[in-house]
C-alpha cells in the first residue's frame, strides 16, 4: 500500500511510496461485522518500522534472548520470555447534545476555555461509586464490555473514577502486542457505543481544567515461557529453588529506570500529558520506582552486601470484631504517586497517558530491561557471581529507589538534585529520541535504527505542534463565533482583551509555521499551548463568570460534568436545577 501517506517522519515520499503488511502471528486475528482484522507489521521497501508494531516486536525479541541467556547463566533453562501488560483505561462519558455545543471538545478532544463548575471532586463522591441506574453510563459501559467480550477481549472491570463523569474499564492481563491491539479496538468501541445512549467519550488526557485527567496504567510485567511469573518472589523461587532469578531480573529493571528514565519520560510524552503530569492525580515528571518497606530492605541488603533473604510480604488484619473473619493483605502499601511502583508481581507505569496507543511505551521497558539483562549475562558468564552483580548494579541506581510522597515539591526537588532523571518538558522528553546513548541502545539490540528513532521523534514532534495548532485555530473560532458575540450581546466582558487575543494567536501559530524545522516548531508551540493561551483562557473564563446564562451559547463545565444531576427525561438531556 502507500507508506507515504501515513506519519513517516521521512521514511518514506511520494516517488518512494511502497509500504508492505506482514502479519503478526503472536497476536489474535479476531472478526467484527463483515470485517476480519488481521494484526500486522507495517514496514517500508526498505524494511524501516512504519508503525508502532515493529519496534514493540523487536523489543521482545531482545527481552526473550537476554533475559532467556541470563535465566540460563544462573542454571535455569527456558524456551524464551514473553512480557504482560495489563492496560487501564480511564475515559470521560459527558452528555452528547451539551458536547456538541462544544466546538473544542468535538475538534481536539479538551476543552480549551472554560469557568470551572461550583462543584468538582472535592467531596471524593465519585470514585468508586456504584454506577447509577438512573443515568446512561451504565448501560453504555455494560455494552462497551459486551461488544468486546464478542470480540474476545477480556474486559472485566468497569467502575467509576475520580472526577465527576469519569470512568474506568480494565481487562485480564495478557501478552503486550494482544493487549495493545485489543485496547486500541476497547478505544475505538467506546467511542462507537457512546453516542447510542446520549453520550460523548473522550479519551484525551485532560479535558477538563482543575480536576483529575485521564491515564492508562500499563502493569508490565515479565514471565518465562513456561509461565514462571520471574517477578512473582514466591512464584520465582517454588520453580527455581532459591531467589536468584528474582533478584537479578528485578535488579535489571531498576538499573534500567536510572540508566534510561529519560526514555521512559520520552514515551509517555504526549501533548495531553503536559497538563497531567504531577498535579496531583499522575505522577510528576521524575522517574523514578517503588519497591516498599519490605523489597526496599531487602534488596538494600543485596547492596550492602550482607545477607539477603526474601520473606513473604503477606501479614494478616484482625478487625477485632466477629463479624469479619481476618484476613491477608500484601505486605507493602500501594505508593500512587510514584511513576513506576512495583505492585507485586509487576510494575505499574502510572504516567501513561489515556489516548496513547502504548507500543512504544512498552517498546522502551522491554529494550532498557533487555540491555541489563544483557549486561548481567555478560557478567556472570564471565566469572562473577550473582550477588556481586547485583550489589554492584544497585550501589550504581540506587538513586532511582524512591518511596515515599512524589508530590512533595520538597521530596521533587531533593530527587532532582540526587540526579534522578527529570524532564518537565515533553518538546524536550521528545527530543531525547535523537540522543546517541539512546539510538546506541535500540540499535545494539536490534530494535530501532538511527534512523528510525530520527523519524519517530520527528513523528512526534509534528503531532504536539499539530494539536496545538487545532487547538489555537478553534480557540481562534470560539472567541470570534461565540464568546465575542455573547459578551457584546450582553454588555459584559472585556472586549477588547479578547479581541487583542485573536491577534496574539494568529502571531503565535505564524511565528510556528516560519520555525525551521519541526522540534523549533514544537517548542514554539508549547509555548504558545501552556503559556499564551493558558493567559487567554483567564479572560474567557471571566468573560463567562459574567455572561448571564441564555447569552452563553457553549455548554459550561456544569453541563458536561455532572450526568447524575442530569433529567434523562428532559428534550436533550438538559440539567435538573
Amino acid at each position: 500500500t502507500d507508506g507515504s501517506s501515513f506519519p513517516n517522519g521521512g521514511l518514506r515520499a511520494t516517488h518512494t511510496a511502497g509500504g508492505y503488511l506482514a502479519v503478526d502471528t503472536s497476536s489474535h486475528i479476531f472478526c467484527r461485522g463483515d470485517t476480519v482484522f488481521i494484526p500486522s507489521a507495517f514496514v517500508s521497501y526498505y524494511g524501516a518500522s512504519l508503525d508502532e508494531k515493529t519496534s514493540l516486536l523487536r523489543s521482545n525479541q531482545a527481552l526473550s534472548s537476554a533475559g532467556s541467556r541470563l535465566l540460563k547463566a544462573v542454571g535455569h533453562d527456558t524456551a524464551g520470555l514473553v512480557a504482560n501488560i495489563g492496560l487501564e483505561q480511564e475515559i470521560f462519558l459527558v452528555p452528547r447534545d451539551a458536547y456538541q455545543r462544544r466546538p473544542d471538545l468535538m475538534i481536539t478532544g479538551r476543552t480549551v476555555i472554560g469557568k470551572n463548575a461550583p462543584r468538582g471532586q472535592e467531596m471524593c463522591d465519585h470514585y468508586m461509586a456504584p454506577l447509577s441506574h438512573a443515568t446512561p453510563a451504565l448501560e453504555c459501559m455494560k455494552e462497551i464490555q459486551e461488544e468486546c467480550w464478542k470480540l474476545g477481549i477480556p474486559l472485566k472491570t468497569r467502575h467509576r473514577e475520580v472526577a465527576p463523569n469519569q470512568f474506568e474499564f480494565a481487562p485480564l492481563f495478557g501478552s503486550n502486542t494482544t493487549q495493545i491491539d485489543q485496547n486500541i479496538m476497547v478505544m475505538q468501541i467506546i467511542e462507537e457505543i457512546a453516542p447510542k445512549w446520549g453520550l460523548a467519550a473522550l479519551l484525551e488526557e485532560k479535558p477538563f481544567a482543575d480536576i483529575n485527567g485521564s491515564g492508562k496504567h500499563n502493569n508490565w510485567s515479565i514471565a518465562t515461557k513456561e509461565g514462571v511469573r520471574l517477578m512473582d518472589p514466591e512464584n520465582v523461587i517454588k520453580a527455581t529453588g532459591d531467589d536468584t532469578a528474582f533478584a537479578l531480573f528485578m535488579t535489571a529493571v531498576i538499573a534500567a529506570v536510572n540508566d534510561h528514565g529519560d526514555l521512559m519520560r520520552c514515551s509517555i510524552a504526549n501533548p495531553g500529558n503536559d497538563f497531567r503530569l504531577g498535579a496531583c492525580e499522575a505522577p510528576p515528571a521524575i522517574m523514578t520506582t517503588y519497591l516498599g518497606d519490605t523489597m526496599n530492605a531487602y534488596f538494600e541488603a543485596f547492596k550492602n552486601g550482607k545477607p539477603a533473604s526474601y520473606a513473604s510480604g503477606v501479614k494478616t488484619l484482625d478487625l477485632g470484631t466477629d463479624n469479619v473473619r481476618p484476613f491477608e493483605i500484601p505486605g507493602e502499601d500501594r505508593n500512587r504517586t510514584s511513576p513506576f511502583p512495583y505492585g507485586g508481581a509487576r510494575f505499574e507505569f502510572r504516567s501513561v497517558g489515556s489516548a496513547q496507543n502504548v507500543s512504544f511505551t512498552n517498546t522502551v521497558l522491554n529494550t532498557m530491561t533487555a540491555e541489563k539483562c544483557a549486561e548481567f549475562a555478560d557478567a556472570i558468564e564471565g566469572g562473577a557471581a550473582p550477588k556481586d552483580v547485583i550489589a554492584k548494579a544497585l550501589e550504581k541506581s540506587w538513586k532511582s529507589v524512591f518511596n515515599g510522597d512524589n508530590y512533595a515539591e520538597a521530596n521533587q526537588d531533593m530527587l532532582t538534585a540526587r540526579g534522578c532523571w527529570r524532564i518537565d518538558s515533553g518538546v524536550e522528553a521528545i527530543n531525547v529520541l535523537k540522543n546517541d546513548k539512546n539510538k546506541k541502545l535500540f540499535d545494539s539490540l536490534n530494535v530501532m535504527t538511527p534512523a528510525e528513532c530520527d523519524a519517530r521523534a520527528d513523528i512526534m514532534f509534528d503531532h504536539y505542534w499539530g494539536t496545538v495548532e487545532m487547538e489555537a485555530l478553534t480557540l481562534i473560532d470560539m472567541i470570534n463565533q461565540h464568546i465575542i458575540p455573547s459578551c457584546k450581546k450582553a454588555s459584559v466582558g472585556d472586549v477588547p482583551a479578547l479581541q487583542n487575543a485573536i491577534n496574539t494567536l494568529k502571531a503565535a501559530l505564524a511565528e510556528m509555521h516560519a520555525a525551521k524545522d519541526t522540534y523549533a516548531t514544537a517548542k514554539l508551540a508549547r509555548v504558545l499551548r501552556l503559556e499564551t493561551m493558558e493567559e487567554i483562557r483567564t479572560i474567557c473564563d471571566a468573560a463567562e463568570e459574567v455572561c448571564p446564562a441564555e447569552d452563553w451559547t457553549l455548554a459550561t463545565y456544569h453541563e458536561l460534568l455532572f450526568l447524575d444531576q442530569t433529567d434523562p427525561g428532559s428534550e436533550g438531556g438538559g440539567m435538573m436545577y
